[in-house]
């Protein structure tokens, strides 16, 4: 599957700092920030630094060092976020997974019971 990154996606244009966010947390491969419609008491994305479009794009193109980077990025958002009784990590993909925008971003859910994932 070709990926073509679409480089004016809002998540591009917050890593260029055109867009403001209320930054959790930031290394050299990834940047973490409160979501703007929380769907749970900790609701926080981490996004890569490189233009990636989804997980599976990610997983084939981004160096190790990068992949590194940015699970190191969801490690110290849990433990900033204090989400130590449990959390979700979701990543929608693409149409069938409602992703809503075309970069690479990993939810953080928490500071709740959140329930079975699916009916």
């Amino acid at each position: 599957m070709p990926f073509n990154y679409d480089p004016t996606n809002i998540f591009a244009r917050i890593l260029r700092g055109e867009i403001p966010n209320k930054t959790v947390y930031e290394n050299d491969h990834a940047l973490a920030f409160h979501d703007i419609a929380p769907q749970a008491p900790v609701h926080i994305l981490v996004i890569p630094k490189g233009p990636y479009m989804s997980l599976d794009h990610f997983a084939i193109e981004a160096s190790p060092e990068e992949q590194v980077g940015f699970m190191q990025a969801v490690a110290e958002v849990c433990k900033i976020a204090g989400v130590e009784d449990g959390f979700r990590a979701i990543a929608n993909t693409r149409a069938h997974g409602v992703q809503e925008v075309p970069h690479l971003h990993l939810h953080i859910l928490g500071g709740r019971v959140l329930g079975r994932m699916l009916p």
